[in-house]
């Protein structure tokens, strides 16, 4: 596979292209990409400025929750046909 975008650095690895013998990525890699966030702030300061929307849209709405109908299906009713009384266990001997 060919890498479709031609690069001018070499890779994070590769031996460094300043021939100190050390690695890209010990060597000049953190200068690299200073100049590059350098040409990119001063791109982006040069660019036009996009105008803000004044108008601000309204929060997207969450889907209401299903309903399903479920008559015998009660959430504090006891649905066993007998009185369940909720006693601690007992615990110990004797």
């Amino acid at each position: 596979m060919t890498n479709p975008l031609p690069t001018d650095r070499p890779g994070r690895n590769d031996p460094c292209h300043c021939g100190s013998g050390r690695k890209y990525k010990q060597c000049c890699l953190a200068k690299d990409e200073a100049a590059e966030r350098e040409v990119r702030a001063t791109a982006a300061a040069s660019a036009p400025e996009v105008p803000a929307q004044t108008s601000e849209a309204p929060p997207p709405r969450k889907a209401p929750k299903h309903q399903t109908h479920q008559p015998w299906k009660r959430t504090t009713a006891n649905t066993h046909g007998f009185q369940r009384v909720s006693t601690p266990r007992k615990v110990g001997g004797g």
